[in-house]
């Protein structure tokens, strides 16, 4: 099924209290852990979260999902994942790290928000021949998401085909296997979120034949 592009129209407006709270307390927790674990952090690089809030607000505003479900492939620390509970989407992450699973469980933990970490792969059980294929496809040198982890979808107890939007922040060269990922896994009518380089927000939805 194709994937369509949709223009989101994005207000810039002046973030609410709560948030500029929560995003104080997260990039502080993630320039620490930055600082600190250069070693683990090496393919942990956060997004830009105040444009990527606006984003998801502007899915809400505008009811553009067919439900309510965010996913968050390489959730990190979990902010993106925190912004879609704050907006009242029901939201989950999929972490490969298991430290970063943690310290996302502690940040929304100390916020109250009511949302799930997993450690494990967002690539699905039977799609390692896909990742392969478009890593070679695509010439691409980030391999790291090519692993034998086990899917984080059997510990959520959901499919990938039963998340309303899927967010994603894949690294330059990877848009291919995260869009090929979503083209064929993913329900008809979900929507795919990802923030691309250069700080660039793109918003595709999987269209039935």
């Amino acid at each position: 099924m194709p994937l369509v592009e949709i223009e989101l129209s994005i207000q810039t407006a002046v973030l609410p209290d709560a948030i500029i709270d929560f995003l104080s307390e997260a990039e502080a927790r993630i320039r620490h852990y930055l600082e600190n674990s250069p070693c683990a952090a090496t393919g942990f690089v956060p997004s830009h979260f105040e444009k990527v809030y606006h984003a998801l607000q502007a899915i809400t505003d505008e009811s553009l999902a067919c439900g309510t479900s965010l996913c968050e492939w390489g959730s990190g620390f979990g902010v993106v994942t925190s912004l879609a509970s704050m907006l009242e989407l029901m939201a989950c992450g999929i972490e490969i790290e298991q430290d970063l699973v943690e310290e996302s469980r502690r940040l929304a933990d100390d916020f109250g928000l009511p949302v799930e970490f997993v450690q494990g792969s967002f690539i699905p059980a039977g799609a390692a021949a896909l990742a392969e294929e478009a890593y070679t496809d695509n010439n691409s040198v980030f391999s790291w998401l090519i692993t034998d982890a086990e899917e984080g979808y059997k510990e959520l107890q959901r499919g990938l085909n039963e998340f309303d939007i899927i967010f994603a922040y894949p690294w330059p060269g990877e848009d291919y296997l995260f869009t090929s990922l979503f083209e064929k896994y993913a329900a008809e009518g979900a929507l795919l979120l990802t923030y691309d380089y250069p700080q660039t927000i793109r918003l595709l939805r999987k269209q039935g034949e």
